[in-house]
């Protein structure tokens, strides 16, 4: 049975479901209404919701910290050089339900110097399109195990994050020799990866 989760708890998965070692983190969201009346489209004048493109990444840090630009896990890089995370591809509107995109996680090949997966959704161009977390709705992440296909977690995001322009959703995290997940739920202003990448540096 899928555990729902609040903002700032945190689960070990390890004791949840014992023997889980491969999973897959699935990010959705829908756009909230069909013309922006989110705050950055306040400030700046128009913005519509029109095709909002959020773009799912995983951020893998070594001590708690960002090391290395090879350790975005992202469109652009669908791939980690361990191949122990993987995102599946980049959805362009997050139209249709369930997942809009997800990112799978072999949580036994992670090397041992990795001790956090972040996983971050960023609006693409927020502040060209004049774009913001407020003009979204139903926004989720939830954790599969990849091998029953069975609901793991789900934590959905229920605050209002208007000015917002990227999200860090949660943290897939070792500790004391436990995977463990934190629902986070936290926005920022950040208008790219590369920017929230650097608050782990």
């Amino acid at each position: 049975m899928s555990v729902k989760l609040t903002k700032g708890q945190k689960i070990s998965l390890s004791k949840e479901r014992p023997g889980l070692s491969r999973i897959i983190v699935g990010l959705g969201w829908d756009a909230a209404r069909p013309q922006g009346g989110g705050f950055l489209g306040s400030l700046f004048g128009g913005g519509t919701v029109n095709d909002i493109d959020c773009d799912a990444s995983a951020l893998l840090l070594q001590n708690g910290k960002f090391v290395s630009k090879d350790d975005v896990v992202y469109f652009g890089n669908l791939r980690h050089k361990s191949q122990s995370v993987i995102h599946t591809g980049d959805n362009l509107t997050g139209d249709g339900e369930g997942d809009d995109e997800q990112i799978i996680i072999d949580l036994k090949s992670v090397p041992q110097q990795y001790d956090r997966i972040v996983i971050v959704v960023n609006i693409y161009a927020a502040y060209q399109r004049k774009q913001d977390f407020g003009m979204i709705s139903n926004a989720f992440v939830r954790v599969v195990d990849s091998a029953s296909n069975q609901e793991v977690l789900r934590y959905n995001l229920s605050d209002n994050y208007p000015g917002m322009t990227a999200m860090i959703f949660g943290e897939v995290y070792r500790y004391n020799g436990e995977w463990k997940f934190n629902a986070v739920g936290a926005g920022t202003r950040d208008g790219s990866i590369s920017e929230l990448a650097k608050r782990y540096t």
